[in-house]
């Protein structure tokens, strides 16, 4: 009688130690002295703070300068060449040039060679 009642209180303070606070959220980041010459040093760059990924990591996203452009490959961009809808992979392909690097998280389908790669999903 006492051992499962022990171990019933012993699982509920172990799940209990897992419950975490509150993450601090990018107001509270943005915020703090480093965090301002951040934010001056991305809008310099013609960029903007925001939180990207499951995490929600607030990080300078700057758009790439051939965002949009045609391609078939990721030399053909500064960031990656993405499709514009669903291709088969390895079949032949165009795409467009990556926007900025928010689009690095989501699901998406890169184009390299001139042909499609498989989709994948980023948190």
């Amino acid at each position: 009688m006492r051992v499962p009642l022990l171990a019933s209180l012993l699982l509920a303070f172990s799940l209990a130690g897992c419950a975490g606070g509150t993450r601090p959220d990018a107001t509270a980041a943005a915020a703090t002295p480093s965090a301002t010459t951040d934010a001056a040093a991305c809008t310099a760059q013609g960029g903007e703070l925001r939180p990207l990924g499951r995490l929600q990591r607030v990080q300078c996203v700057v758009p790439y300068a051939d965002a949009g452009k045609a391609c078939t490959a990721k030399a053909d961009c500064s960031g990656q060449c993405l499709a514009t809808g669903e291709v088969a992979a390895g079949s032949p392909a165009s795409g467009v040039c990556q926007r900025d690097a928010s689009e690095n998280f989501g699901c998406r389908q890169r184009i390299d060679g001139g042909l499609a790669q498989g989709t994948i999903c980023v948190d």
